[in-house]
């Protein structure tokens, strides 16, 4: 590894520190600095930005903020508030579960931010410390991302693998991170379910509501949305929302149905690719709109799944628009399409500047790492852990580094495999989630350590990050071995 390669790196690295510090669009728009030294000052050659990956976040994140808008998220917390409440005692297994099926069905974590207050509100109802509950279910909030059929990440690892020879599908994926990411919610509750010490048993909370008036602050509110009445135009939007995921899911199984086009393809290993020009690369080959004899040849391929997902999104939006009564103008004032577009600006910076970085050094890089690649090729997720320290986008991470690791030679069922690995901006409390979660938690218990690190989020996640990996590569093999995937 050259110094100057080294100091790229550095270059890098220090971009998305820069733009974690500011958090947001900085995260983005100061990844554009570190792009714009590689390309202009070190003369790099600009890699690809993902921008199948950024449409679709656009069409998901516009549907789900749609159905935002009508009132239909409402409905889905107060479905999650009347289990929860109707089972308080077990508050510590039920609330991971609620948040990760939140997530797993709009795309977002950030709709932990309605149903956190009433989880710490529960808890300290029933006098379980909040910490224990609130913990594990932001962290699961998180977790959904892989598990979601409409996520960035789960999207992005559909269309890289496909553009690198390894055919997936999102019930395929699902297959593997959904069992694979419960097991971990399931560990890490159990892990979670006695930490800390009882309310009345913990002498600092005791000390705490000895004075009447941080003893009517804990104690004298209720956080609900049970009083909140539901219109049928919210529910219908719930149901189109839904609808548009089966068929999303439909589609992604029986894909032989979709509508099938001409496309001219580069015949694989022609020997007249090499008479083209070395500077000719076989994805540029493939778009040639005209037939070379033995170069390339017409064959009819299917409607592609990241078109489909845009397609039906786009659609369900519109139908919510008109069907029930779903304000454009108020989706686009709500946290769940604000957070898609941010996400969308990381993405966009942050991939393109690790995919300049990586395109231009890839041989060194490969190189360098091919013997633990070979040897141990499960190691990556350690890769996709620390990139996600960094750059608190699972999105990212995978649109990053995903095509990397199948550069480096590693099978497409062990990177689904570890494909939880790529949450882990849970270990530096700065989340927006993590944040909001101390907030809510009026108890104090749920808390950001004196040494930063010793954070109530650090236990839950590293237990799930690790069950999750382990069993999620366990799951991929074997379905690998039978052939399922």
């Amino acid at each position: 590894m050259s110094a100057l390669m080294i100091l790229q790196l550095c270059i890098v690295l220090a971009a998305l520190w820069l733009g974690s510090r500011y958090g947001s669009l900085a995260l983005g728009a100061i990844s554009g600095i570190g792009l714009a030294i590689l390309v202009f000052g070190f003369g790099l050659e600009p890699g690809t930005p993902p921008t199948d990956v950024i449409y679709i976040i656009i069409a998901a994140v516009t549907c789900a903020g749609i159905m935002q808008a009508s009132g239909g998220m409402d409905w889905l917390i107060q479905l999650a508030e009347k289990l929860l409440r109707k089972h308080p005692d077990r508050i510590t297994f039920l609330a991971p579960i609620c948040t990760f099926f939140l997530t797993v069905l709009v795309g977002t974590g950030h709709v932990v931010y309605t149903l956190m207050p009433i989880i710490c509100d529960i808890a300290i109802k029933k006098g379980i410390r909040p910490e224990r509950p609130c913990g594990i279910a932001s962290i699961a909030s998180q977790i959904g991302i892989t598990c979601s059929p409409i996520a960035a990440a789960v999207v992005a690892f559909i269309t890289i693998s496909g553009t690198n020879g390894y055919a997936i599908t999102i019930p395929k994926v699902l297959m593997v991170t959904m069992p694979a990411c419960l097991l971990g919610i399931i560990i890490a509750s159990v892990a979670s379910y006695k930490r800390g010490k009882d309310l009345d048993k913990d002498p600092e909370f005791q000390k705490r509501i000895a004075d009447p008036e941080q003893r009517e602050f804990i104690y004298g509110s209720t956080a609900t949305t049970l009083d909140k009445k539901i219109a049928p135009e919210s529910k219908r939007a719930v149901f189109i929302f839904f609808g548009a995921l089966l068929v999303i899911v439909f589609f992604a199984i029986f894909q032989n149905m979709l509508p099938a086009y001409e496309t001219v393809k580069a015949i694989k290993g022609a020997p007249e690719m090499e008479m083209l020009g070395a500077s000719i690369t076989p994805e540029q080959l493939a778009k040639i709109e005209e037939v070379v004899p033995d170069v390339t040849e017409v064959v009819m391929s299917p409607l592609k799944m990241n078109i489909v997902i845009q397609i039906v999104m786009i659609a369900a939006a519109a139908l919510m628009i008109i069907f029930c009564k779903a304000s454009p103008k108020k989706a686009v004032s709500g946290p769940v399409w604000q957070s898609g577009m941010v996400a969308v600006v990381a993405i966009y910076g942050i991939a393109w500047l690790a995919d300049t970085y990586f395109a231009n050094y890839l041989s060194a890089i490969q190189e360098m790492l091919a013997g633990m690649v070979e040897q141990y090729p499960w190691s990556i997720a350690f890769a996709f852990f620390l990139v996600s320290v960094l750059v608190n986008s699972q999105g990212a991470v995978v649109v990053a580094m995903l095509p990397l690791a199948y550069k480096l030679g590693i099978d497409g069922w062990i990177l689904l495999g570890v494909l939880p690995s790529v949450y882990g901006y849970f270990f530096i409390p700065n989340y927006p989630s993590d944040i909001a979660t101390v907030n809510f938690d009026r108890t104090g218990t749920t808390k950001i350590g004196k040494y930063l690190l010793n954070h109530s989020f650090m236990m839950p996640g590293m237990v799930h990050t690790v069950v999750a990996c382990v069993a999620g590569y366990l799951i991929a093999y074997l379905y690998h071995t039978f052939g399922w995937i």
